[in-house]
């Protein structure tokens, strides 16, 4: 069993206090927390106040995502609407702070988003932060408790936020924090009672989403506190770091499974009649969708959420789930990440990668059976050309397009266009050599590919090894050029003498 952390600044300065003492002395001066009765010393001085240099419209941003973001229209029209409101609403009042002061209990814009895994909900507010150029972090929600003690603190969401923003105070209560699985944190109705754990995470957050201080230096982290107490050493005041959450915008997120059982049951809408497995399976899909779209305060908090925390997330966005033509034009778009992200894969071994429609069609196909949305592109693309980025390196090709026969039998791809290096390699050789142009028949790769494997060789070797004469012996002939074929392939020797004879035997004759 872990030993429980301290439970406040003052437990663990006492702590630390006894530690040192009983190493060095009673002669080290220790900073008093500040319920001790010990005042704070001076701030330290904060950087020039930076401004919000903000006035990007809604149809803007929403444009910009609509270049990266397929479907989800109502989901991209909401956040870029409350988005834009809420930093345009944020520079008014800096701009004019008499007239900001005079609006009491100001709710933020703060959203709640739900749709299932895969469908673009991350994606969307790592887009939003880029284009308005404000520090982003993420959490997720099953990572924190009530206490920060068992998993994470959720006031370090702030601190992350400031350090993503480079220490910057400022600039950092203009950033946006976004919490994943959500909906994991909601209160469990099978538990007699409260389920105090939870809750108290709801509860944790919500004091960030209204408006608080919080304090740079977590009580529990220990660092931070030896970092004060060496300051303190130094000048004898404790400094104090906070940041206000006023301005920070949190944006929320989950799957939400289960919610749409709720609405349904609100709604009044339960199935009646006889419908076929597929007819079922269609109609709950649709169900599902109608039915989350139609979310109301009163569903999420049947769903276990506090009435406090619900009322501080007043906008709701919807994603859809993707199907399988959503995950094609993903693919197709020249924005995708997944098709860009393996461009540049191969262009670091300096290869030029391309990919066939019909294999980004295969490609969605493939995905969408995965259920598990957008993410499934990657898994499915990192399988189907593992084996390629491996290989193709060490090879002389410095070009590589992805067709449907690829993706369906990457394995067998992949050994083609090895053997075709081979037999290049052997071919361009034995041009150098004797200046004879050799090719091989479609039929004769398969042959002589199955028993260069046999034989433990690659086909440059094991070409040299069975057709070494033919350069002389073409020589004889007179020829300029000879294509192999199966006989050839499966006998070369043989199949050489039979070509001498014969025309030496013409020959005589004539």
């Amino acid at each position: 069993m872990s030993e429980q952390r301290p439970v406040n600044p003052a437990e663990l300065q006492k702590d630390l206090k006894d530690l040192i003492e009983k190493k060095y002395g009673a002669q080290v001066v220790f900073p008093q927390a500040e319920s001790d009765g010990i005042q704070e010393g001076p701030k330290t001085e904060e950087s020039p106040k930076e401004t919000i240099d903000f006035d990007l419209k809604p149809e803007e941003l929403e444009s910009f995502l609509n270049d990266y973001v397929i479907k989800q229209s109502d989901a991209k029209e909401v956040l870029a609407t409350k988005i834009c409101t809420h930093f345009n609403r944020m520079k008014l009042d800096q701009d004019d702070p008499e007239q900001a002061k005079r609006f009491v209990g100001n709710i933020k814009n703060n959203i709640l988003l739900i749709g299932p895994t895969g469908v673009g909900k991350t994606y969307l507010i790592k887009l939003i932060a880029q284009r308005i150029g404000v520090p982003f972090v993420k959490g997720d929600a099953t990572k924190f408790s009530e206490t920060g003690y068992v998993g994470g603190d959720v006031e370090d969401l702030v601190r992350d936020l400031v350090r993503e923003a480079g220490g910057s105070l400022e600039k950092a209560q203009y950033g946006i924090i976004y919490v994943d699985e959500i909906d994991k944190i909601a209160s469990t109705p099978s538990i007699v009672g409260p389920d105090v754990s939870r809750t108290g995470v709801q509860r944790n957050l919500l004091k960030l989403m209204e408006e608080t201080e919080v304090d740079l230096k977590a009580p529990h982290d220990m660092a931070s506190q030896m970092e004060a107490m060496m300051k303190f050493q130094q000048s004898g005041k404790m400094e104090r770091e906070k940041i206000n959450t006023r301005n920070i915008l949190f944006i929320v997120s989950g799957a939400f499974n289960g919610m749409d059982e709720i609405v349904g049951r609100r709604l009044n809408k339960g199935g009646v009649g006889f419908k076929t497995e597929s007819e079922r399976a269609e109609q709950l899909e649709t169900d599902h969708t109608d039915y989350i779209r139609q979310v109301t305060t009163e569903d999420l908090l049947d769903y276990g959420f506090e009435s406090e925390f619900v009322g501080r997330l007043p906008v709701l966005a919807v994603l859809e789930p993707l199907s399988e033509d959503d995950l094609y034009e993903i693919l197709k778009s020249p924005n995708c990440s997944v098709t860009l992200g393996k461009i540049r894969d191969f262009q670091a071994y300096g290869i030029d990668l391309t990919f066939d429609d019909d294999a980004l069609r295969q490609l969605a196909k493939m995905a969408s059976k995965e259920q598990t949305g957008a993410r499934a592109l990657v898994s499915v693309c990192e399988r189907t050309l593992l084996k390629f980025e491996k290989t193709l390196p060490s090879t002389e090709i410095r070009s590589f397009r992805v067709t449907s026969q690829v993706v369906e039998n990457p394995e067998m791809e992949l050994s083609r266009l090895v053997i075709n290096r081979d037999v290049g390699t052997f071919t361009e050789g034995f041009r150098a050599s004797y200046d004879i142009e050799l090719d091989l028949e479609p039929e004769a790769y398969q042959v002589i590919a199955r028993a260069a494997s046999e034989s433990g060789q690659s086909v440059a070797d094991y070409c040299r090894a069975h057709f070494s004469d033919y350069g002389h012996g073409l020589k004889l002939l007179g020829k300029n050029s000879y294509s192999i074929g199966i006989k050839a392939a499966m006998n070369p020797k043989e199949h050489l003498d039979q070509l001498i004879k014969a025309f030496y035997g013409e020959t005589g004759r004539e």
